[in-house]
């Protein structure tokens, strides 16, 4: 089955309570649909961190959450960072 690995840092990292993991894919999946099932799978603490995350496909921005996810893509999910 097509699949995508996950990348959480952080935040993130602490909601989902995993560094990373394998999301399945189906034809045509996109980003906006990778972040609902991983929402589905790990709650509201995850959610909240999604909604101020920044992402990254394949180390590029994400910039619309629509576009189309490939089998053996990597998605970074990158939370607000403090600091300077």
């Amino acid at each position: 089955m097509p699949e995508l690995t996950i990348r959480y840092f952080a935040g993130a990292r602490a909601a989902a309570g995993v560094p990373d993991e394998s999301i399945p894919l189906t034809g045509g999946a996109t980003v906006a649909d990778v972040l609902t099932l991983v929402h589905e799978r790990h709650g509201e603490p995850l959610a909240r961190v999604l909604a101020a995350a920044s992402f990254l496909l394949d180390g590029v921005a994400v910039r619309d959450r629509g576009i189309p996810v490939r089998s053996g893509a990597l998605l970074d999910v990158l939370p607000p960072f403090a600091g300077g």
